[in-house]
Formats: structure tokens, sequence, C-alpha cells
């Protein structure tokens, strides 16, 4: 006979938190890593207002809640939340993941590791040796560049409409590499092998104001954001001379394995997952 107080307890509580957030795949992602694993997990979208976010972790902290991933506009935020961060977060200066053990709350960043993850191995473009142009100087682009530069590019250049924060963002990496900024009338004239757009522009269904000829031959234009119909980025990219289009539905994938892995200690595979959501209606 079945003991009718020998009850379950509740899967472990885990979340995304942004503005917009209704839109982002993370639930269904993580839904299917943890059945790889055979994994029970309660994974949910939370909006959150903007000035909030302190204020929507501590109230996930006091429901149960173990662990979030965070997207824009609020990954600084979460950076200056953190009490302990790993060193690629703190040298990012940003975090998309947050996890609370001790009554502290941890932070990592995740998205530069998706992102080469994505370029290298799903779509074998090699870094290495290649001119890269990073569009955007935001919570977005602080996460990435510290992994593009390990890839050791040629060449590195942030183009933002306001050159002082790219030129900010460019001082977290003095030491280690030399990172060029700019606006973008500069970039006319100019070609790259690599061009990323970091700007969440895609989301509004808008265009960073980009010269033509900014693609070299064989050039790979790769958009952090992700649409089924894709981005305003890629459609201009591949009406101006970029050889590869691929938008962030990777990226989000590989980051999300990452931090499934800082959350879990397991790996999960992405190919599967990455085939799904691409073809799914």
């Amino acid at each position: 006979m079945t003991d009718l107080f020998d009850f379950a307890p509740p899967p472990p509580l885990y979340a995304v938190m942004g503005n917009p957030v209704d839109h982002s795949l993370s639930p269904q992602i993580h839904g299917m890593f943890a059945r790889q694993f055979d994994m029970a997990l309660d994974y949910r979208r939370v909006h959150v207002d903007v000035g909030g976010f302190k204020q929507a972790v501590d109230s996930f902290r006091a429901a149960g809640g173990q662990g979030v991933n965070v997207t824009i506009p609020f990954k600084i935020d979460a950076w200056e939340l953190a009490d302990r961060r790993t060193e690629r977060t703190e040298a990012a200066g940003a975090a998309n993941t947050l996890w609370f053990k001790d009554n502290l709350i941890h932070a990592d960043n995740t998205d530069g590791a998706g992102l080469v993850r994505d370029i290298t191995a799903n779509i074998a473009f090699d870094v290495a040796g290649r001119r890269v142009l990073i569009v955007g100087a935001g919570g977005a682009v602080r996460g990435v560049l510290g992994p593009l530069l390990g890839e050791t590019p040629a060449a590195l250049a942030i183009a933002n409409r306001s050159v002082d924060k790219a030129e900010a963002l460019a001082q977290l990496f003095a030491g280690r590499a030399r990172v060029e900024t700019t606006g973008f009338e500069a970039l006319k004239g100019r070609s790259f092998d690599l061009v990323v757009n970091g700007t969440s522009a895609s989301l509004k269904g808008e265009l960073p104001p980009l010269p033509q000829g900014l693609f070299s031959r064989g050039a790979l234009a790769y958009d952090m954001m992700y649409s089924r119909e894709g981005t305003p980025f890629l459609h201009w990219a591949a009406e101006h001379g970029a050889a590869q289009c691929a938008d962030g539905l990777g990226m989000l994938v590989e980051q999300a394995a990452e931090s499934f892995y800082v959350w879990h200690g397991k790996r999960p595979d992405t190919a599967p997952v990455i085939e799904k959501l691409k073809w799914s209606a």
C-alpha cells in the first residue's frame, strides 16, 4: 500500500529572466537537456521590469529557485548582484548564469564559450588569423569578447554608435590584446572575415547602420540574436557579400549547455537539440 504522505519532492526550480523574455527558447532547451539524463526540472520564463532585477532574483530565491539564466538587458545587473564570480565572468563584467549556494549568489558567463563553440565546431569556421568585427558594445558583447580573443584572430574591432562605450569595453581587455574601437562611419572601405552582430537591433526588426563592402571573400556573418525568418542583419549580409550567414540559435543552445553543466555537472549533447529547434514549427 502506498503511503499517502510519501510525496515526491518538487523538481528543482530554474528560470530565464529578461525583458523581453516571452520569445526565449531556454525552457525548451533545458527541458531537452534534462530528458537526456532522465532528470526532473522546472524551468520557467520570468519577465522582469527594468530596474527590478534584484527584486526578481530575491523573490525567485525565496520561492525555492536554484539558478537563473539572464538575458537582455540584465547581464550587467547580474554581474553587480553576484557575491562570487568565475574568472571569465569577472573579465567580462557581465553574467548570464546565476546559482545560489551557501547563502551566496554565484555568477558565470557562458555566452563566449557558446559563441565560440558554435562558430568553430558547429559552423566549422576557424577564427584564428581572421579579421573580426563585433557590432555593439553592450552586455552581450562583454561576455564574448574574451573567448573570441582567445581564438587568436589577426585583428578584432568593436564598432558602436557611442565610440566611448566601445573604448570602455576594450579597456577591460587592454592587458590581453589590442582591440580597436570605431564608429560606424569609419568602417567605410574596410572588410572583415567575421562580422558578429551583438546589438539588440534584430529584436526590434532594425539594422545597425553598417556600410556596404564590409565582407571579405568567404566571410561569415553571425547574429547573436535568432529568428526563424532570419534577422534584418542576416538578410542584409546575404545581399551584401557574406558567404555564410548564421543566427544565434546554435550559440543559444551551446551557452545553455555550458550553464547546464555549471548547474548540474552534466554536459548534454547539443546537436539533436539544435536540429530539433531548427526544424520545429
